[in-house]
């Protein structure tokens, strides 16, 4: 399951959620700190694990 970065507009608080990409675009996200609504999602880099060998 990805995990998504988001940084809240009320108090600041950066976070991070496992969760599925279906589950991402129903839920309604919230600070775990504050309880607000106002929270915007935060772009960070990602790693890919293969199996392949180089």
């Amino acid at each position: 399951m990805p995990t998504y970065d988001f940084r809240c507009g009320g108090c600041g608080k950066r976070f991070t959620l496992t969760m599925s990409i279906s589950e991402r675009d129903r839920k309604r996200i919230t600070c775990p700190k504050c309880g607000s609504r106002r929270v915007e999602p935060v772009f960070s880099s990602f790693f890919a694990k293969t199996s392949r060998k180089s």
